[in-house]
């Protein structure tokens, strides 16, 4: 067994180790059914998967077997399918995950909408009072030039209120919710002479920074798309580290794709048109960085062009 933390309640018990003719990622292995503590409640664990990067290879070349070609021949053609983004072949394999987060993160989390997905359901449960605080560091003003970012971090004194006012918050909302209820967390009556109102109905008012569950099943393309959005600098914290700890799992299961995933969609970037054009130009010695309106670039695609290319 795993030292890594464990949820309350198991979801489900461990089944009996078996033999099995399915590939099998060594790496990932390692990863079945281990929780790992992601924020301050929440966690991600591997529940199952299928395939490996020999797997995807299986699929480019519609054949049986472990590659016809010899290693170096196959991590190339793995390159070369994420370098032209083929797509297919990477459908082929399958990951299922236990993740436990705050609801504000499952909305932005269910937006990727090619994914199968069970979530903990608050009409036939109570739901655990647990609600996510940030760390004070976390916390900042609203930025100036982006509108869904953060911008200067706070003082230690206005961190110390805002968290004040959160926990407060939240504590309020669950105290109405057991009210509502007639319940605590366990299911025991408040006021045996009282009727509480449905489940359905008392969740009503919790927030948003309330835990829930699901299972999430996704190939392993649907999930680098999922990654290369949610890793992302530009990406919410709190999505962002759960994405961070998705790729070092993927990483160990399909790890030479991980690899060409990185070096051609995650930390690479597209260039338009206009920057093709300028980039021409400035190595050819026909133009300078002060040209690139001509171009028909923006003031913010030509910041943007100078902070990707170091000018």
């Amino acid at each position: 067994m795993s030292d890594k933390p464990q949820p309350d309640r198991p979801d489900a018990p461990l089944r009996e180790t078996a033999t099995t003719f399915r590939p099998v990622a060594e790496g990932m292995e390692a990863h079945v059914n281990v929780y790992h503590p992601v924020l301050d409640h929440g966690f991600i664990a591997v529940k199952d998967y299928m395939g490996d990067d020999l797997s995807i290879l299986q699929m480019a070349r519609m054949s049986y077997g472990k590659g016809t070609k010899g290693l170096s021949d196959d991590r190339a053609l793995l390159r070369y399918l994420m370098r032209h983004q083929h797509t297919s072949p990477f459908e082929g394999c399958v990951i299922k995950l236990h993740v436990k987060l705050p609801i504000f993160v499952m909305r932005q989390w269910v937006r990727h909408r090619t994914a199968s997905l069970n979530e903990y359901s608050a009409r036939y449960s109570i739901l655990p009072d647990e609600f996510y605080m940030p760390a004070p560091e976390l916390l900042a003003v609203q930025s100036k030039d982006n509108k869904q970012g953060r911008g200067d971090a706070l003082s230690a004194e206005q961190s110390a209120e805002v968290l004040r006012i959160l926990r407060e918050d939240a504590e309020r909302n669950f105290a109405t919710y057991h009210k509502l209820l007639n319940a605590d967390e366990d299911g025991n009556a408040i006021d045996e002479g009282a009727e509480g109102i449905a489940r359905e109905l008392a969740r009503i008012g919790l927030p948003l920074s309330t835990y829930t569950q699901m299972y999430w099943q996704t190939n392993l393309h649907n999930l680098m798309h999922f990654l290369r959005l949610r890793a992302d600098p530009h990406a919410q914290y709190e999505i962002r580290v759960f994405a961070e700890k998705m790729l070092d799992v993927m990483n160990d299961w399909v790890p030479v794709t991980t690899e060409a995933f990185r070096d051609y969609q995650l930390e690479a970037g597209r260039v338009s048109r206009m920057e093709i054009a300028l980039l021409r130009d400035l190595l050819a010695g026909k133009a300078t960085l002060a040209d690139a309106e001509r171009y028909g670039m923006t003031k913010r695609e030509i910041r943007e062009f100078q902070n990707r290319f170091g000018c």
